[in-house]
């Protein structure tokens, strides 16, 4: 299988890749406009974009965020910076984490922010999850769905017409679109890539037989409401050089933004919040398109010149392969079996990276040669030196293993 000469994407990328004739793929071509584009007059084009946006009754735009990624960035340009007046708005996505729920916290508190949540019925993400995992060997599905259409939903219902996105993850990671587009949110974009074709009402009937109610805070406002108010997407790397370890890192010195170790790489930023993402949800990535999170975040290190390609392969190897630790954590939140779930989820196994062998056992393929790669530099692939572990902060579930919000306060 190919893969990038410059980064580590494989030809097989879900969202789609191309190759130009010395093998570099179109991500990391996209990736190298950043260096020629003038971010000082893109970001004149950013404060005049938002001038047309301000309001003396309402909020100037909406900021959906996160108690990670780059949440803390963006209000931080959006209000402290440009001086807009933002909402935040934030799905629950049922899997916080106690560092990322006081981070979430901070965020409303340091930047005087109002914030507007959405919890979701567990019990009916319970049933939305089962339906999506033998539908399309997804766990993940309700989160991005929720996350990518809340804000719009209260965009429309609050007449605020301006949703301020971070980084658009199809430019970012496949080079999809340029950053002359200036590519904005698009309900074509959720539904084909961030949603797997899947829109709300596809789940409806099934065997667990979801009605019209439990599908409705997931569903995409229509476009009568949508236009009666004017409601736009922006994306700030269209208008701001993006590297998401040095935002956080500006973040975490002036706003004390809390980090931890994840299971399956060695990012300590981004997703922090969701004791899944980085676990059971990326075993399932490596599962069906035979590469996880470790290659997203290494290629994009290599692309901003913060990792060499030895280290990056190095850290792969570690990193690709080992198992989730929270699995039995969601098996018994979901009410499934490991056994009925890998079941289920075996339907979806890539065959060109799984094969079951003579003992009925899955063995890992390898076909972009991630394993046997012998560049490897294998020195730091633990602990990337780059990356900052602060300390954790109090917290009042001993355990750190399962935590209910309600409280807003640190």
């Amino acid at each position: 299988m190919q893969i990038c000469t410059s980064c580590l994407y494989p030809a097989n990328h879900p969202l789609g890749i191309t190759f130009d004739s010395d093998g570099v793929c179109s991500g990391c071509s996209v990736h190298r406009e950043k260096y020629v584009i003038d971010w000082a007059d893109r970001k004149q084009e950013l404060v005049s974009l938002l001038s047309e946006y301000r309001s003396n009754k309402n909020y100037d735009c909406i900021i959906p965020v996160s108690g990670a990624s780059d949440s803390f960035f963006i209000t931080h340009t959006v209000k402290v910076e440009l001086g807009m007046n933002p909402l935040l708005v934030t799905y629950n996505n049922q899997y916080n984490t106690s560092v990322g729920l006081r981070n979430l916290a901070k965020l409303k508190n340091m930047f005087d922010c109002d914030l507007v949540t959405m919890t979701v019925n567990p019990e009916r993400i319970k049933k939305i999850s089962r339906a999506t995992l033998a539908k399309a060997g997804s766990i993940y599905w309700h989160s991005i769905a929720g996350q990518t259409v809340f804000p719009i939903r209260v965009a429309a219902k609050f007449k605020i017409p301006l949703i301020v996105w971070g980084a658009h993850q199809g430019m970012d990671q496949v080079g999809m679109f340029s950053h002359h587009d200036r590519v904005e949110m698009t309900r074509k974009y959720r539904k084909n890539h961030d949603l797997m074709g899947i829109e709300a009402e596809d789940l409806l009937g099934g065997f667990e037989n979801i009605n019209e109610k439990e599908i409705a805070q997931f569903q995409y406002p229509q476009d009568e409401e949508i236009s009666s108010v004017g409601v736009r997407g922006i994306y700030l790397n269209n208008y701001v050089f993006w590297n998401t370890r040095l935002q956080h890192e500006q973040m975490i010195k002036r706003y004390g933004y809390e980090t931890d170790r994840q299971t399956r790489t060695f990012d300590m930023y981004n997703n922090i919040d969701c004791w899944n993402y980085s676990d059971l949800h990326d075993y399932l990535k490596l599962l069906k398109c035979g590469f996880g999170k470790v290659v997203d975040h290494a290629s994009r290190e290599i692309r901003l010149g913060q990792m060499s390609r030895g280290e990056a392969v190095g850290i792969v190897q570690s990193y690709l392969l080992r198992e989730p630790v929270n699995q039995e954590l969601y098996f018994r939140w979901l009410g499934v079996s490991r056994e009925a779930f890998y079941y289920l989820l075996d339907q979806f196994r890539n065959p060109d990276y799984w094969l079951k062998d003579s003992e009925l056992n899955w063995k890992y393929l390898d076909p972009a040669g991630y394993l046997g790669d012998k560049s490897a530099n294998t020195s730091n692939a633990d602990s990337f030196p780059d990356f900052t572990l602060t300390e954790r902060g109090k917290s009042t579930d001993e355990k750190d293993r399962y935590v209910i919000f309600g409280k807003g306060t640190i």
